[in-house]
């Protein structure tokens, strides 16, 4: 099993990531944003959080169009799976890999805590070591977790099952407090919270290593 982190101008998540999937046994590699292929052979992409070129024009806008993510694009479309986490669910939605866009938070501060979240699919592999309706435990980071889409796009998630995760408190105005979601083939998911922070108990839970486990468990099936 063999999976990348992508790393970006401003990236500051991408170790922490790193070392996750390296004791989850994923043989993780760093791949620099303005390459242009990815390696060969793999089962896993992550866009990890930080603040990607600054978060200059719109957090995400200027990653979405690094050279790598053509081919983050054609893996993807392959069947490939990919994880974007904070900045990276942003950079997900800004190349079109997922619905809708991430705005400023409702209250306009800098969001960071210890969030609870309620499961709503388990149908992709990042979700399934979960139950359904599982109130789960992971940390916030962003200044622009505020999910937005469309009525129509909004309501093609819920009958496809693609909101994977919901806020159980509105914590930045997200609509239908929409934490994380899938593409409809399940093998993209995106969500603001870092399950990276809580996948081991000395950092203060493990909820976010059930996650990484769930998916190291899928893709070596």
């Amino acid at each position: 099993m063999k999976s990348a982190v992508i790393v970006f101008p401003g990236s500051n998540c991408d170790r922490d990531v790193f070392t996750v999937l390296q004791a989850e046994g994923m043989n993780p590699v760093k791949v620099w944003h303005d390459d242009a292929t990815l390696p060969d052979g793999l089962d896993l992409v992550v866009l990890p959080g930080g603040f990607s070129f600054g978060d200059y024009l719109r957090c995400g806008a200027m990653a979405a169009r690094s050279p790598i993510m053509q081919s983050v694009k054609t893996f993807a479309d392959k069947g490939g799976h990919v994880l974007g986490i904070c900045n990276g669910f942003q950079i997900l939605c800004e190349s079109g890999l997922l619905p809708g866009t991430l705005m400023r938070n409702d209250h306009l501060k800098f969001h960071c805590k210890e969030t609870m979240l309620r499961v709503e699919s388990t149908h992709s592999a990042f979700t399934k070591g979960y139950q359904t309706g599982q109130i789960i435990n992971l940390p916030v980071a962003h200044a622009e977790g505020n999910y937005f889409a469309d009525a129509d796009t909004l309501q093609s998630l819920n009958a496809h099952g693609q909101i994977a995760l919901r806020y159980t408190d509105d914590i930045n105005g997200a609509q239908e407090r929409i934490a994380g979601i899938t593409n409809k083939a399940g093998n993209v998911l995106g969500l603001m919270p870092h399950p990276e922070r809580h996948a081991d108990a000395a950092l203060g839970g493990t909820d976010g290593a059930v996650m990484f486990r769930a998916v190291a468990a899928a893709l070596a099936a």
